[in-house]
């Protein structure tokens, strides 16, 4: 609940709350009445900042579970809110639009809303709309969510969340409520004030609609990257495996859980399930556009092909993060192209992946031959320690075998510590502690990807020796960095594309040029 807490002050203070703060700043100000010389009662802003942290809370644990229920598309809640927005916004302008909404009140016995109650309304449909930075704290509650794994320390850690994140909000939204209260001019044109933040809770709506929010988001570095990672909110939320000490030595970390809901096995005979039985075997959670993933890749292919004779068997446990990803025919042929020859488990519905209570890509369980799980790596590498543990294991199952000598790969896990971060394009994640990114041209929004349209190029701030970028369609990528232009053909379904390479880590910016139709998912660093 502490990390939860600092986490919701870091998000709180982030760049992407900033276009929410005028909204709150106007009306926090604006007196509920439309009385002139009537300044605005002190626990609006409470109200409003309440209203947005429950709704906000509850969009974010349940918001996939109602909508699976309902049947309804993923964007539905957002949209409502944004209705909503709209539509008390020109209340505050119009008082005949803001009798219309009074009008079921007075049946019911009541002369109107109360201005309060209103204000909690505008918070509840702020709360669908605030979509801020998804720091490591967010991204545990997003999955828990996501994946149905809601308990009672999750609903701990997002009330802590949202207490944190709501307290900095309060402060904007009481900002305008002493300046209306303290300065006469507020109290005296009550009415301007009151279409002023109309206006500004309307522009909001329209910004979010057209995704205007995402330029500004994009345009203003995370600055509160380094305390995320000090506040080493990382680590929230693991389950009992994950609960072994990171360790170069065996422990005892629990029996492995059964695989469970495999829609589809690739490389296996006939597509049956992998013999797992008496072997030691690596579970290896990935996804095929990941670049993390990408990067660990050759070191379980060449672990399979050196020790699977001996007794390893390994099971590549596709979990996908994109809609994308949930394809069968992507995932073989990403498989395919990574040249993964070990047995592939799709978990399209993150049933072992709730088994295992993972929460990151890559991830690698390796459990002995009685089924029990010795060590857990999270993330990139320590390949030669976790080849150690599996040749410590092989003997210790068969202790009259003469292993092969060791596998020779070498490791190109980022050592830069500026590296810039994984960066979204997609509406749902824009912004979210990501390298800035400047967009010319036309371009579509959809919630995971920005889709090309006439002269649709950018441009990318970054600091590492490599850029990927997760493309799909057909057609090309025209990349330009340092003066130097190449040309990338790409085709088939999405997947990861270098677009910047270079011997070392280096600040600079690369410009590409995307043909119209292409999709763009995000940004990957090396």
């Amino acid at each position: 609940m502490l990390i939860g807490l600092v986490g919701g002050l870091i998000t709180g203070i982030s760049p992407c709350v900033l276009p929410v703060l005028p909204v709150l700043f106007m009306t926090g100000g604006a007196s509920g009445v439309r009385k002139t010389g009537t300044a605005p009662t002190r626990r609006r802003p409470f109200l409003i900042v309440a209203g947005l942290a429950l709704s906000f809370s509850l969009v974010t644990l349940l918001g996939t579970l109602v909508l699976a229920a309902l049947h309804l598309p993923g964007d539905v809640l957002r949209w409502a809110g944004l209705v909503v927005l709209v539509v008390l916004g020109v209340a505050m302008m119009f008082p005949r639009v803001q009798d219309l909404l009074e009008r079921p009140f007075v049946r019911l016995g009541r002369k109107s809303v109360p201005g309060d109650r209103g204000a909690f309304v505008l918070g509840l449909a702020l709360g669908t709309v605030y979509v801020p930075c998804a720091g490591p704290v967010l991204a545990a509650i997003t999955v828990a969510g996501a994946t149905h794994t809601i308990g009672v320390s999750t609903v701990a850690l997002t009330v802590a969340f949202a207490v944190g994140t709501a307290i900095p909000l309060l402060f904007f939204a009481m900002a305008g409520n002493r300046v209306a209260e303290r300065v006469k001019a507020f109290r005296d044109r009550q009415r301007q004030v009151r279409i002023a933040a109309g206006i500004v809770v309307i522009g909001l709506a329209v910004a979010l609609t057209f995704n205007v929010t995402d330029a500004l988001q994009r345009a203003i570095p995370d600055y509160t990257a380094g305390l995320n990672q000090a506040l080493g909110a990382d680590k929230v939320g693991g389950g009992s495996l994950q609960a072994c000490d990171p360790s170069d030595e065996l422990q005892d970390c629990g029996t492995a859980p059964q695989l469970a809901g495999i829609s589809q096995w690739l490389n296996t005979p006939g597509g049956k399930p992998a013999a797992l039985q008496g072997k030691v075997v690596l579970y290896d959670f990935w996804a095929y556009s990941c670049i993390n993933c990408q990067r660990a890749i050759p070191h379980v292919e060449a672990w399979y092909q050196r020790y699977h004779d001996a007794g390893l068997e390994i099971v590549g446990v596709h979990t996908p993060e994109y809609a994308f990803e949930h394809v069968p025919a992507n995932v073989a042929a990403g498989t395919a192209r990574q040249h993964i020859t070990y047995p592939v488990a799709i978990d399209n519905d993150y049933a072992t992946w709730n088994a295992f209570k993972n929460e990151s890509w890559p991830a690698e369980y390796l459990a002995d031959a009685t089924g029990h799980v010795r060590h857990v790596s999270i993330g990139e590498g320590d390949y030669d320690g976790t080849e150690s543990l599996i040749r410590e294991l092989l003997t210790t199952a068969n202790p009259s075998q003469t292993l092969p000598p060791r596998t020779d790969v070498a490791d190109d896990t980022p050592t830069n510590p500026l590296q810039s971060p994984e960066t979204y394009l997609g509406s749902e994640r824009s912004g979210a502690g990501g390298a800035p990114v400047e967009l010319h041209g036309k371009w579509t929004t959809a919630p995971e990807y920005l889709t090309a349209g006439d002269d649709a190029s950018l441009t990318l701030t970054y600091d590492a020796s490599a850029v990927y970028l997760d493309v799909g369609g057909t057609g090309t990528v025209t990349a330009t960095a340092g003066g130097v232009t190449k040309t990338i053909p790409v085709s088939g379904s999405p997947d990861i594309h270098a677009v910047v390479q270079t011997p070392t880590p280096q600040q600079g910016t690369v410009t590409l040029k995307l043909s119209p139709g292409l999709q763009a998912y995000s940004f990957t660093f090396g």
